[in-house]
């Protein structure tokens, strides 16, 4: 089993160190949901969950790096009495101009800015790996260029008083302040503040773009408002500026085709269901440093799990994705049996994205939660996949088990309509209330619905659909995404392919998990989906021999 801190090679090569903040006050125990039971919670931590991607060139990377506390105001209620003091001090008038078009905020966008937190930013961290340094200007010029033919992106908040009905956004002519710069230093100091500084919702475009001299190479490091935008969102804005940049086509690869027979799987009525009346496992909190404000995360490249063969026109018997998911599930299952909790369904968030990856992808937070319940039917392989030591024989056949059933649960909640955060996300965000009235009943359910909160969020983006070719610049070599990992989960894996590895980005709140578990925690998940990955048989392999 390769750990994440060893990469895949030999002679692995560390970038970070860990680092912690100074301590604060305990981080507040904002929550999320159950699918059914918690339905309003699931709405209320909803929007923390829609991110993703990747790998750099040569040798494998790992680091774990740590980021403190917001040094900007932006939790809900500071933001409130703030936009309360703008409108006062004449600051909307700009917002207010003539011919500037107005959108309300949609549902994920309006809980994300309720429930923001100043110890753990809302931020989405990508950074992709090329081989040379662009040029800043050439840089700067592609990027403005992208953002005007994807106008979505160029959007700030309007100052907003308690009682209107709804958080408004305000799209700009041209940005507002250039998102890109080459600010110097390590790749470990962007990274810190990539997790601890979020771009500000006062001026367009809401992300920013550093580029990092790195080994042979950079970093372009991109980090998101998660408030405003997604990881796949902003992605497609970088592939347009790569284009722009180089010249070359960044158009993306066609996607997977399903066949009949994995269509007709996807049956919402014969797949396992979990429990969803038991409070689920939490990931076992382990810290020296209790209260610590921020988040922490580690990198890693790995092998992608090997699946079985399968005839052309015959369905897969499981994806990438589920074994990741099985992999998860394997990872928490040991962590807490190792820390002798009691045994409880875990519940594993997961973003479906169906957007388009073309010119004409909505530019947004777009993506819709489902969650993946491993309950009853797991508690009898409990104590032979918690076993220390690696799977035998009748532990692989388990988890093959394991991995054909939870492949029937994830098609049925794919191929479920349902809005992003559910009904109740829809229900919740509706103005029949004043906003401030709304932020604060968001709040409370919050915290009411914490204990039934998922387990953890897996935020699979898969191979990334863009060659990221930036002409002169290079190709990209890797790219690894992260998204928020807020309590009461407190943690989130994000996972992207590029070049025939896994990328890895574990990332976990400092109130649950210190930086040494976090990155134990890693060496499980490396553990547990090195067990996943198929081992042919002797009759497949004869069966594979020529005749």
């Amino acid at each position: 089993m390769t750990p994440p801190h060893k990469g895949a090679s030999a002679t692995p090569s560390h970038e970070g160190a860990t680092r912690h903040g100074a301590a604060a006050q305990a981080g507040a125990a904002s929550a999320g949901a159950a699918p059914d039971r918690a339905a309003p919670d699931r709405a209320a931590e909803g929007a923390a969950a829609h991110s993703g991607a990747a790998r750099a060139g040569g040798a494998p990377e790992s680091a774990v790096v740590s980021g403190g506390a917001a040094p900007q105001l932006s939790s809900g209620r500071e933001h409130e009495r703030k936009d309360s003091r703008d409108s006062k001090n004449g600051a909307g008038q700009k917002a207010s101009a003539a011919g500037e078009r107005r959108i309300p905020f949609p549902t994920v966008d309006e809980i994300t800015r309720h429930c923001l937190d100043d110890d753990e930013p809302e931020t989405v961290h990508v950074e992709i790996h090329l081989p040379a340094l662009p040029d800043p200007d050439r840089l700067r010029a592609a990027f403005a260029e992208a953002m005007r033919r994807h106008p979505r992106i160029l959007l700030r908040q309007v100052p907003t008083r308690w009682w209107r009905p709804r958080y408004e956004w305000v799209l700009t002519a041209e940005p507002e302040r250039d998102p890109v710069a080459f600010p110097g230093g390590t790749l470990e100091e962007a990274r810190e503040r990539a997790l601890a500084e979020c771009p500000p919702l006062d001026a367009s475009p809401p992300f920013r773009a550093e580029v990092i001299e790195h080994g042979d190479g950079c970093v372009l490091l991109v980090t998101i408002n998660h408030t405003a935008l997604d990881g796949p969102a902003c992605l497609r804005v970088v592939a347009t500026a790569a284009e722009l940049y180089g010249g070359a086509d960044n158009s993306p690869a066609p996607p997977p085709v399903r066949t009949l027979a994995e269509q007709r799987g996807a049956d919402v009525e014969s797949a396992p269901r979990g429990q969803i009346w038991m409070r689920p496992a939490r990931v076992a909190a382990d810290t020296r440093h209790p209260g610590t404000p921020g988040n922490g995360m580690l990198i890693a490249d790995l092998p992608v799990p090997a699946r079985p063969p399968r005839a052309p026109g015959e369905p897969a018997p499981y994806t990438v994705n589920d074994q990741l998911l099985v992999a998860t599930w394997l990872m928490v299952a040991r962590w807490n049996s190792a820390h002798e909790e009691p045994v409880r369904p875990v519940r594993i968030t997961m973003p479906v994205d169906d957007r388009p990856r073309t010119a004409d992808m909505p530019i947004g937070n777009g993506t819709r939660l489902v969650e993946v319940t491993f309950g009853a039917q797991e508690r009898e392989l409990y104590g032979v996949l918690t076993a220390p030591g690696a799977p035998g024989a009748s532990g692989r056949e388990v988890i093959e088990r394991l991995l054909r059933s939870t492949a029937a649960r994830t098609r049925a909640l794919k191929a479920a309509d349902r809005p992003q955060l559910g009904f109740s996300g829809d229900l919740l965000t509706t103005p029949l209330l004043p906003v401030g009235l709304r932020a604060a009943g968001i709040r409370t359910l919050r915290r009411a619905a914490g204990p039934w909160a998922s387990t953890t969020l897996l935020s699979n983006i898969g191979r990334v659909p863009y060659p990221l070719d930036f002409g002169d610049a290079g190709r990209a070599r890797a790219v690894w995404f992260s998204a928020p990992a807020r309590v009461p989960r407190g943690l989130s894996v994000t996972t992207v392919s590029t070049g025939g590895r896994l990328q890895l980005a574990l990332r976990w709140s400092h109130a649950r998990l210190d930086d040494s578990a976090g990155r134990r925690l890693g060496t499980l998940f490396a553990e547990a989906l090195a067990a996943t990955s198929y081992v042919p048989s002797r009759s497949d392999e004869s069966n594979g021999e020529p005749s």
